[in-house]
């Protein structure tokens, strides 16, 4: 029997005007982004940081801190290919993963089946070993305000 393991993460972005937009390891036409030193992906960083716990590691600033040149402006679907190496190397695989984006905007319900693409291409599951969804904030704070897009994920990995 498998030795189960399970991770929660969470990150948040501001919205800002001038930067792209990427959610998922995908690219929304709009003309604001997130502010983040990389390219500020809440989701990915938040799937990053579910792994990372799940495996009693510390988080995605441990291992590409924001003060480092190196990652500025990096594609976050590279962070989370180095996220899943780190797993391997310790004898883990992952199982699956379950995530909400909470967004007012962009709308994202046309683009799901894209991230989930995406996010299976950079952890080497099948598309339905992950579970996404999405919602708003019901105009509540300052993700209601579309302000910011924040992300929860959870990931199960397993060790052998």
């Amino acid at each position: 029997m498998p030795s189960l393991r399970i991770g929660h993460g969470y990150d948040i972005h501001r919205i800002v005007s001038g930067r792209p937009m990427v959610l998922g390891g995908v690219r929304f036409d709009t003309d604001y982004g997130l502010d983040g030193h990389s390219d500020a992906d809440a989701l990915t960083h938040a799937i990053c940081d579910a792994l990372l716990g799940a495996a009693g590691l510390p988080d995605i600033g441990h291992f590409f801190p924001n003060n480092d040149p190196a990652y500025h402006g990096i594609d976050s679907q590279v962070l989370l290919r180095r996220v899943v190496g780190e797993l391997r190397d310790r004898g883990y695989t992952i199982v699956n993963l379950d995530a909400t984006v909470i967004a007012e905007k962009p709308k994202l319900y046309g683009r799901i089946a894209e991230m989930k693409a995406a996010l299976a291409q950079s952890t080497g599951l099948s598309s339905d070993a992950i579970g996404l969804k999405a919602t708003t904030n019901e105009g509540v704070g300052d993700l209601g305000r579309a302000l910011a897009i924040a992300a929860h994920a959870v990931a199960l990995i397993a060790k052998a």
